[in-house]
């Protein structure tokens, strides 16, 4: 076997795994983002949901669930709690009377700014630490992960 640890019979040691340094990198983002976010009293789905709003307001629970990736029944526990803090407002929709729209509030605009404010600085060291032809070439790796990622998930049936 090469190296000191098995390579389980797919020609790389375990500690050259994509996987696994997919899954670092993403739990390192993840805690940071959560270190930021939790000093402005969010989660990241309801930062998610948000930023969401803040692109695309009027938008129904269904679709802010389908953009976060989040269930119909997460996402509404997550809007009942921005709602209660006052960060979105739910009106009815003029055409369907049993859904209701989520917009943000100037509350929550206040709170996402400055939580983007502090989350944005990640995202410029991260592309300060590569030369211009690096960044792109990772984005376009990256992208091309994902797509495997998302071909090799199994479906349900």
């Amino acid at each position: 076997m090469p190296g000191t640890t098995a390579d389980h019979g797919a020609g790389v040691p375990a500690e050259d795994y994509l996987c696994g340094r997919i899954r670092r990198a993403e739990q390192a983002l993840m805690g940071h983002h959560e270190a930021v976010l939790r000093g402005h009293g969010l989660t990241m789905t309801q930062y998610t949901v948000l930023l969401t709003l803040s692109a695309e307001p009027d938008r129904s629970g269904a679709q802010l669930a389908r953009a976060c990736g989040v269930t119909q029944q997460t996402m509404a526990t997550v809007l009942n709690g921005l709602h209660k803090k006052g960060l979105i407002a739910r009106t009815p929709s003029p055409t369907h009377a049993k859904v209701l729209l989520t917009s943000l509030t100037d509350q929550g605009r206040t709170v996402l700014d400055r939580a983007y404010q502090e989350v944005i600085v990640l995202e410029r060291a991260l592309t300060e630490a590569f030369e211009p032809e690096e960044h792109a070439a990772l984005c376009a790796l990256l992208e091309r992960a994902t797509g495997v990622l998302a071909e090799q998930t199994p479906r349900r049936r």
